[in-house]
């Protein structure tokens, strides 16, 4: 364990690494038109500057938080960092559309390890919960870059420049990089040829799967690309099985999957993300849209929305053992009933209420699905399973785009639609996840990793 003084430095370093990634990961989505005048692009091809990122960054996950269990969580969080400072500053000064596309696959890279190795790092300075508490308290972070990326870019964009985004990023991740601080030693034994295999297949079919998401409602879910897409998906997962059991050291260790908890907890956080996405791409837009506010009062309006979603990391983190998943399932619930408030609202004043109540509760679901895994499982697999949960939480994201409906454009009445899908999917997974919980009993804890 370390000391308090030390704890809070890096805390506050994963907090801040975190809100870097949250914040690039949805603040280019309105900065879009500005770049395509500027690189000279539009439509699908400009889809790709978010695409790049999500699609490096969810792929790579899984596969980073196991190395971060073998060659140490501060080394390698330290090193993605820098190589995300690297990576910005080429999205900042790219002159054309396919080098930004290029520099922001790069960027989501360097960003696939932060989350995991992060997490994982927290872990291993502190016991059950002071580590549950931090956990949330980092996410609180992060949360601020996912609420109010959307917003913060496109008011960068009108008042400086889209390039003013990406130069934002270079001060907050070196900053972290200071407060994480030297790097422990490395940890456990180097990967095996079977466990090479198997990272390299998973991490393929996690991009053709990521890909496919993507561009499935673009090409066509019947097309020869995503058809492809799909056979690639099922071929790696299928080599990666093989790999898994073909004996010795194992990616993923099958007791993680074992956990009735981890496993309850991560699908109640995946399907929160999922709304999660809707909710932050749908309320900006209807603000400025719908409601006919300017970027920068939008911006103030959705300061409530947004402290919602912060505010729910630390709070998660103060919820144990076997209260979170009544709690996880909640959240979802009460979600439910405010998406569809927000969908029927007739006032201004009764959209924001609802939004940031809904904000609130998925942001409580979704941190609860990192702090309470998290405090479930000992430190040695603590990167694994963080990696495992951010992998489906950030694919869960990409079927919160295909809620807001055929190539995620808007209108009045698409966007009130998007709502009330993501609240309906949130009712489902309550409903199922209650009555999956009631027909299995109480899970049987997990045992230690050696």
């Amino acid at each position: 364990m370390s000391s308090g003084a030390t704890v809070r430095r890096v805390l506050t370093g994963v907090g801040l690494a975190a809100l870097c990634i949250q914040f690039d990961a949805f603040a280019v989505n309105l900065v879009l038109p500005r770049i395509g005048r500027d690189l000279g692009g539009s439509g699908d091809h400009l889809g790709w500057v978010v695409s790049a990122y999500l699609l490096a960054c969810g792929s790579l996950m899984l596969g980073a938080g196991r190395l971060g269990d073998l060659v140490g969580h501060g080394r390698l969080l330290r090193a993605a960092l820098i190589g995300f400072v690297g990576a910005s500053a080429l999205c900042a000064l790219a002159p054309t559309l396919p080098l930004l596309v290029v520099a922001r696959a790069v960027q989501g890279a360097a960003a696939a390890p932060v989350m995991p190795a992060g997490l994982a790092l927290l872990s291993h300075r502190l016991p059950p919960g002071p580590r549950q508490r931090a956990t949330g308290l980092a996410l609180g972070i992060g949360g601020l870059g996912t609420a109010c990326g959307p917003l913060v870019g496109g008011v960068l964009a009108q008042t400086l420049s889209w390039r003013a985004v990406f130069w934002l990023d270079l001060p907050c991740a070196l900053v972290a990089v200071w407060l994480v601080g030297p790097s422990p030693a490395p940890r456990g034994r180097p990967l095996s040829a079977a466990n090479r295999v198997g990272l390299a297949s998973v991490t393929v079919a996690l991009a053709a799967l990521a890909l496919l998401l993507d561009r499935g409602p673009v090409w066509g879910w019947g097309s020869a690309g995503s058809c492809g897409l799909l056979v690639a998906g099922v071929l790696g997962f299928g080599r990666f099985l093989a790999a898994e059991r073909s004996g010795g050291d194992r990616l993923l260790r099958p007791e993680l999957l074992r956990q009735g908890r981890f496993t309850v907890l991560t699908a109640a956080g995946a399907t929160a993300n999922a709304a999660t996405v809707v909710v932050l791409l749908v309320v900006p837009w209807t603000l400025q849209e719908v409601w006919g506010l300017s970027p920068l009062t939008a911006a103030a309006a959705f300061l409530a929305p947004a402290a919602g979603l912060a505010l729910a990391g630390p709070v998660a983190g103060l919820i144990r053992g076997a209260a979170a998943f009544p709690a996880a399932v909640a959240g979802l619930a009460a979600a439910a009933a405010l998406l569809g408030a927000a969908a029927g609202a007739v006032s201004l004043p009764v959209y924001l209420t609802a939004a940031a109540g809904a904000t609130t509760a998925l942001g409580l679901t979704n941190a609860l699905a990192m702090t309470a895994t998290q405090a479930l499982l000992p430190p040695a697999v603590a990167g694994e399973a963080a990696g495992l949960t951010k992998t489906v939480l950030t694919m869960a994201a990409g079927l919160g785009v295909l809620l807001i409906g055929p190539g995620g454009r808007l209108t009045r009445v698409l966007a009130a639609h998007a709502l009330g899908r993501a609240g309906l999917a949130c009712l489902v997974a309550a409903l199922l996840l209650t009555a999956g919980r009631l027909a299995t009993g109480r899970p049987r804890p997990t045992a230690a990793a050696p």
